[in-house]
């Protein structure tokens, strides 16, 4: 394993930008504010936010029009859930494991005015939703750092860094296609900090195929000065 790929130095992160002295309770991005709560990933110490909009083409102000359905799984912040729905998705839901991304996700929707359109629940993945819940867009900014499967989280902020056994990963190859509307899309956001090969090993387990749509680099930001690849990955049935 890499010293990129190091889940260690992933949870230092975290214990890191849970507990700085000045975390701030506001913070800028895409030109506007947002509201930041304790123990809720923060956009501000890593470049993954940022890109992942990037990625989706939601980060332009005046956005880019946007018609249909967006589901964002790993809402935190809420901030690509929010950006979606000023792009004009007419109906946007939102999903977090940790209950105090919910509220954050929330006080930003109202912050923004889109409250009308998006929809914010608690889940695991997709636990939250309903079983026929279908949308246009599925997408994950995953948490691409593998951490052994035997790893027992610390806390639910450690669950936005590492994934355990790729555990996350594994369900979510399997039950994103379930949850996209015909001719829509499930996406992936993952890095090379993660690693790509057992990703592909576990579609191959899932039936799933993976097809990077684009890509950038990025330097890593607050915590480090290396260069990380991000991808926009799409997930499709085998066979399709």
């Amino acid at each position: 394993m890499s010293r990129l790929q190091s889940y260690e130095r992933s949870l230092e992160r975290s214990r890191l930008s849970a507990t700085r002295t000045d975390r701030p309770r506001v913070f800028p991005l895409c030109g506007l504010e947002w509201d930041l709560l304790d123990d809720v990933f923060a956009p501000v110490y890593s470049p993954s936010t940022g890109v992942a909009l990037e990625l989706l083409g939601l980060n332009r102000r005046p956005p880019v029009p946007r018609t249909g359905s967006f589901l964002e799984i790993g809402c935190g912040t809420g901030v690509i859930a929010v950006m979606g729905a000023l792009a004009g998705y007419d109906r946007v839901v939102a999903s977090d494991i940790n209950r105090r991304a919910v509220a954050n996700t929330a006080a930003n929707a109202e912050r923004h005015g889109v409250t009308d359109r998006l929809r914010v629940v608690h889940g695991d993945l997709f636990s939250g939703l309903d079983e026929a819940d279908r949308f246009d867009v599925v997408f994950w900014s995953s948490n691409y750092v593998l951490g052994p499967d035997t790893y027992q989280y610390r806390s639910v902020h450690e669950r936005a860094y590492v994934d355990a056994g790729y555990r996350a990963h594994r369900r979510y190859l399997q039950q994103a296609p379930h949850h996209t509307a015909p001719g829509g899309r499930a996406l992936l956001h993952f890095s090379d900090r993660g690693d790509l090969a057992e990703l592909h090993r576990i579609a191959e387990d899932c039936g799933r195929r993976l097809s990077v749509l684009d890509s950038c680099r990025v330097r890593e930001g607050e915590y480090g000065d290396d260069m990380v690849e991000h991808m926009l990955i799409r997930i499709e049935q085998s066979g399709n």
